[in-house]
C-alpha cells in the first residue's frame, strides 16, 4: 500500500510517499512543492494542484494523509493554509483517493509515542523509522513523511 503524506502550507507544501507492507514501511519519495510569492493566490493554488496531480499520477497512492489545522496564532496564515488544504482535499476527492486527516498531536503520538514531542524528536524518528542516513530536508517534507507514517500506523 502506498501512502501520500501532505503538509499543507502557503509557499511550501511538503509531500512524502511511503510504502507499507508486511515488512514494515519504506520510503518512496519526498520533497516540496514551492510557489513563487510574486504570483497571485489563485495562481499559486493552481500550481499546487498541477504539481500534486503529477505526483499522484506518478506514484498512484492508495491513501492520503493530510495534517489538519489545529491551532494558529496568525489568522492570515490559517486562511492561506486552509486554502491550500482545500485544493489538496479536492484533488484527492477527484482522484478517488481516501483522505485521512490528523492533528499535529496525533502525528507526534504515532511517530514518537509522545504527543508533545519536539519537532527535532519527530524528525529523528522519521529518519529512524524509514532507515534514512539523515533527517529529510526541508522540514515540510519531514512533516509530510511523519503524517504518512501516522496514517500507516493508524489505518488498516
Amino acid at each position: 500500500m502506498i501512502i501520500l503524506g501532505v503538509d499543507p502550507g502557503t509557499a511550501i507544501i511538503g509531500y512524502g510517499l511511503i510504502k507499507k507492507s508486511n515488512r514494515g514501511i519504506e520510503i518512496i519519495e519526498y520533497g516540496c512543492i514551492e510557489t513563487d510569492p510574486k504570483f497571485s493566490t489563485a495562481e499559486r493554488l493552481n500550481i499546487l494542484d498541477k504539481e500534486l496531480t503529477k505526483i499522484i499520477k506518478k506514484h498512484k497512492p492508495n491513501k492520503a494523509a493530510v495534517e489538519d489545522i489545529f491551532f494558529f496564532k496568525n489568522l492570515k496564515t490559517v486562511i492561506k493554509v486552509s486554502q491550500a488544504r482545500g485544493v489538496i482535499l479536492v484533488r484527492m476527492a477527484k482522484m478517488k483517493i481516501p483522505v485521512f486527516e490528523y492533528t499535529p498531536l496525533q502525528i507526534k503520538q504515532a511517530v514518537t509515542s509522545y504527543g508533545r514531542a519536539e519537532k527535532k524528536q519527530v524528525q529523528q524518528m522519521v529518519k529512524l523509522l524509514l532507515n534514512l542516513k539523515e533527517i529529510p530536508k526541508p522540514d515540510d517534507a519531514a512533516d509530510a513523511l511523519a503524517t504518512a507514517i501516522c496514517c500507516a500506523h493508524s489505518t488498516h
